[in-house]
């Protein structure tokens, strides 16, 4: 999943970025409301995490501005503890979450894999596709008969999207747009590699390819990359 930062403070900026990689997040990281507005605006995000009080450009006209633009990723903003306020008047701009500063980084994970799991139409609290369950924390998967397989981060991270759009053809593009950040290559051709990991670790037939529009996760055929 890729997310979006928008966090004057650097300190606290940095630390939930590393923090929010370790957790199979892919994040870009934005000090000014301008710049996080125009990332908001242009790149694929599956879901924001937006400070009201920025440089710039206030969090709030940054979320009314994504808003009258029709961006519909989901967004939790960053208030002060005791500013209730703010949350009313961001829940008012089209804010989907908040989170009272000082937070603990385990809650503002928990909240963000609760927001991308109901944008995407999943209304479990863990996510369950084709036999298998996803463990976030571990950053691993169980099969059916109670297994635990290992994954790379990047294996978690392909496999995350792939289990929230079952049933989708997903190009390799567009995987590559969610799995990697702003700063990575995204070489799409990369994608063939680690769908060819995933299936060595959970089964050919799990994800099927669909020549010259990408893959389908849990559609049931064979395929090879």
């Amino acid at each position: 999943m890729r997310l979006l930062l928008v966090e004057d403070d650097a300190g606290l900026g940095a630390s939930l970025k590393t923090n929010l990689e370790k957790q199979g997040f892919a994040v870009d990281w934005q000090d000014n409301g301008v710049d996080g507005q125009f990332m908001g605006e242009q790149e694929p995000y599956d879901a924001i995490v937006l400070d009201l009080g920025l440089p710039r450009r206030p969090g709030l006209e940054v979320l009314r501005n994504w808003r009258g633009g029709g961006l519909k990723t989901p967004v939790l903003i960053l208030t002060a503890r005791d500013a209730w306020h703010e949350k009313v008047e961001g829940f008012q701009a089209g804010a989907d979450d908040y989170l009272g500063k000082p937070f603990h980084v385990e809650e503002l994970i928990a909240r963000l894999n609760a927001l991308i799991r109901r944008a995407s139409g999943v209304v479990r609290p863990d996510l369950q596709s084709n036999g298998l369950e996803l463990d976030d924390s571990r950053q691993c998967v169980r099969t059916l008969d109670g297994r635990d397989i290992e994954l790379t981060g990047t294996e978690f991270r392909l496999l995350r999207y792939f289990m929230l759009h079952p049933g989708r053809i997903l190009s390799k593009s567009q995987l590559a747009e969610h799995v990697y950040d702003y700063d990575s290559d995204k070489d799409s051709n990369v994608i063939e590699v680690y769908v060819r990991r995933l299936r060595q670790k959970l089964g050919d037939d799990l994800i099927e390819t669909r020549r010259g529009q990408g893959y389908v996760f849990g559609a049931g055929g064979m395929g090879s990359a």
